[in-house]
């Protein structure tokens, strides 16, 4: 599927250069024409606690000791920014304020503020969109990434990456190499997700691995099971053009299009078909990427006796029908994750050393003033988007 580079002169159905009304329509407010947006010194795309989101002209912050003040060059929309939108919160995270959304990003430094030594403007860097207050004992542990305060971009009260400069601080910036784009270095926040969820799941060259869910985390992590030499490698999905898309990504997989007319455990029993006729050749490792509650299920009935079940999607707070006791009787390893820790170095090197390639998951842009345009399509599941890029082409100074 070609990328498209979306750069229309309208926003939310308003034509750009008509009369400034202030409004909002399935959830956008639009208050700006064309001309006032471009004025803008920073805009940016933010949430507010009523479900709405509007393009605001933030103010610009300077870099205070240890931070940076950086243009953010891509910003990739995340299932979590549209969950922040439509539905306020992500479990117990909740929208009380305006805030500006994103976390999925990549940039250049301009300004450095006091003591950072390991940047200097003009460096192109990926985002990890996370500080942690590296005084708790999960952060003593190096598990940082379940620091409970945790300042994460685009989770309010922290403003995310949406916009055209951000401060963050320098030693959760990583330099990119000149071969990878600032669209690359955007994906390296949701192929760290998936550096993370692996490492737990288990997945090993040669052995069957299952993939539940072939939107963009789904197909990342198709990816990244297929570079691990997992094999058969099978991925579900409800939508058939998310599967043949699936298959054009990863020629060597299968596809399963799951049968809402099936239960859990019938749908099941389809997909260890493709593997073998044993309980050997079921998949051993099942990384689950959607997060909806018949998935997981599926999932569990899926994986063979004494595997590992990863559930890499956000879902509803509670769940009540996993299948308790089969996960118990076959010992079935039920694991969870909560973002990443210590994932971006190396998948800078999986990127720019080809291990993976995720740039045909990038199927539409759209400059930042057009930043409400970009959520509108990706709201319309049925546009066949995957992933899309919000680039800020601007030569941007201080």
């Amino acid at each position: 599927m070609p990328t498209a580079d979306l750069s229309g002169d309208r926003i939310s159905g308003q034509a750009a250069n008509g009369p400034a009304k202030t409004h909002a329509k399935n959830g956008i407010i639009n208050g700006h024409t064309s001309e006032e947006v471009a004025a803008f010194k920073n805009p940016s795309l933010q949430v507010t606690e009523d479900h709405q989101i509007k393009l605001v002209d933030a103010p610009i912050e300077e870099p205070g000791p240890g931070q940076v003040t950086m243009q953010i060059k891509c910003s990739g929309i995340c299932g979590s920014d549209m969950h922040l939108w439509k539905s306020g919160r992500i479990g117990s995270l909740e929208v009380r304020g305006d805030c500006i959304l994103g976390h999925e990003a990549a940039g250049v430094v301009l300004k450095c503020g006091e003591g950072v030594t390991n940047l200097k403007p003009g460096d192109r860097v990926g985002v990890e969109p996370q500080e942690p207050c590296e005084k708790c004992f999960l952060c003593m542990e190096g598990r940082y990434n379940l620091c409970e305060d945790v300042k994460f971009s685009g989770i309010w009260p922290y403003n995310g990456t949406i916009q055209r400069f951000k401060v963050h601080p320098a030693k959760w910036l990583y330099k990119i190499p000149d071969e990878l784009s600032y669209s690359e270095g955007a994906l390296l926040e949701p192929l760290s997700v998936i550096l993370h969820g692996i490492n737990g799941a288990n997945v090993r060259l040669g052995r069957p691995a299952l993939i539940c869910g072939a939107g963009p985390i789904g197909l990342v992590a198709l990816a990244a099971a297929r570079a691990s030499g997992a094999h058969p490698l099978v991925i579900t999905d409800v939508d058939p053009k998310r599967l043949e898309f699936a298959k054009e990504f990863v020629p060597r997989c299968q596809t399963y299009q799951v049968n809402t007319k099936l239960s859990a455990e019938e749908n099941a029993k389809e997909i260890r078909k493709l593997y073998g006729e044993d309980e050997y050749s079921a998949p051993a490792s099942v990384m689950e990427c959607t997060g909806v509650e018949s998935s997981v299920c599926t999932a569990a009935f899926s994986v063979r006796r004494g595997g590992t079940l990863m559930v890499i999607g956000v879902g509803k707070p509670v769940m009540n029908n996993i299948p308790f006791m089969h996960l118990s009787l076959a010992e079935i390893d039920l694991k969870f994750i909560n973002r990443y820790r210590d994932t971006w170095p190396a998948a800078i090197q999986c990127m720019s050393g080809g291990i993976v390639d995720l740039n045909k998951l990038v199927t539409h842009k759209f400059p930042l003033e057009k930043a409400l345009d970009a959520f509108a399509l990706n709201a319309d599941v049925g546009n066949g988007s995957i992933k899309v890029h919000i680039v800020d082409n601007v030569d941007a100074s201080l």
